[in-house]
């Protein structure tokens, strides 16, 4: 966390209108510039991008007192210079900081059917494998210690449905891919593939690709000739570190689950709402504090994700127009009951999802009927 330039609120920076106090926070001291007049509510907001603790789990204290949010700075003693220490509570976080490490996989021995002896897949000889490739229209490399995807991979052409290359150390998807034209599903989940390491030209010439899988690699952002997938129905792009979705996106009219948790996307695309198709979508631990209006117009939705987000509404029609929705996660976010109440169409949604998780409600909260935020996320 740097701390090398001050955070500024709403009022003119300058030396009459604004005071600079330092917060102590995990080590770090971020100077924050605000107005005097502002409300210490105002100052957790100013902190929340810059420490992802959602302002309900901020603990500010100054000269061994806790701060109280209706306060000003100024009623409360702070003044240009002046020194706080944050304390966040466990759990109430937006997005899920630095993305969490892969587990070292060891390679996995598998037996070969026509030898009936164990073997790891690379010792296979290569004109067996293939032959089953081929035969079969399956490549599994998963857990291989690949670092690279084998070039007699791209041998297999037309007859390849599947490829897998799951838990390995592979570090980019070459022009290659496109000699794969009858693939249908991609899975290149927990590997070291940076922006600059997939070839997307390759990639999107993939007319029948209808699962595309690129969990926790190193991806930043989506190029917009994603749009042209046009037969993909499932995109799982969770524990990277994209900062949004291309508007092409909207392109991607059979789309059917969107997973992109886990990343640092502050805002989604209003062209979202095109992905008439969508059943599941999980946006869960980003940066979130609101969805476009956009949104209602999925009537096949079904799970909403969006826990540990800095989500303060939702999209006014949401519980309206979307009358298949019936899982709403919204554990540690800004969202209250009371909110929820005010929407439209929300009785008939809580209907629906009392009818489909009573067990699960009566089993985390007893005898209660109140809506849980988190209940709903298994």
């Amino acid at each position: 966390m740097e701390s090398g330039s001050a955070i500024d609120g709403a009022s003119e920076p300058n030396s009459n209108s604004t005071i600079t106090i330092s917060v102590k926070f995990s080590g770090a001291s971020i100077p924050i510039s605000i107005s005097p007049h502002s409300t210490i509510k105002d100052l957790k907001s100013l902190l929340l991008p810059a420490t992802n603790v959602l302002p309900r789990g901020q603990k500010l204290i100054f000269k061994g007192k806790v701060l109280e949010d209706p306060m000003t700075l100024t009623a409360s003693n702070l003044s240009n210079g002046s020194k706080l220490m944050l304390m966040a509570s466990q759990g109430l976080y937006q997005g899920d900081g630095p993305i969490l490490k892969k587990a070292q996989v060891a390679p996995k021995v598998r037996k070969d059917s026509n030898s009936g002896s164990s073997n790891d897949l690379k010792k296979i000889p290569v004109k067996n494998r293939l032959d089953r490739w081929k035969a079969t229209g399956v490549i599994a490399l998963s857990e291989c210690n690949l670092e690279a995807i084998p070039d007699e991979v791209w041998v297999c052409g037309s007859s390849a449905r599947l490829l897998d290359c799951n838990n390995n150390s592979v570090k980019n998807v070459p022009a290659e891919i496109a000699h794969l034209t009858g693939l249908e599903k991609l899975f290149i989940n927990a590997n070291d593939i940076l922006d600059k390491s997939i070839s997307w030209e390759g990639v999107t010439t993939l007319k029948h690709l209808t699962v595309l899988s690129l969990n926790q690699n190193h991806i930043t952002t989506l190029p917009p000739t994603l749009g042209s997938l046009n037969s993909l129905r499932e995109l799982h792009i969770s524990n990277n570190k994209l900062s949004g979705l291309p508007d092409e996106i909207g392109h991607l009219t059979q789309l059917q689950v969107l997973k992109a948790n886990n990343n640092r996307m502050s805002k989604i695309t209003e062209f979202i709402g095109n992905c008439h198709s969508l059943v599941e979508v999980d946006f869960s631990s980003n940066l979130l504090s609101e969805l476009p209006e956009t949104f209602f117009n999925f009537s096949y939705l079904k799970v909403l994700h969006l826990s540990n987000n800095g989500m303060k509404s939702l999209p006014s029609k949401l519980f309206k127009t979307c009358l298949q929705l019936s899982t709403l996660d919204l554990h540690n976010t800004e969202i209250t009951i009371d909110i929820l109440r005010q929407y439209e169409g929300w009785n008939n949604f809580d209907e629906r999802r009392r009818s489909k998780h009573q067990k699960q409600l009566d089993f985390r909260v007893g005898v209660s009927r109140d809506f849980d935020e988190g209940a709903d996320k298994n």
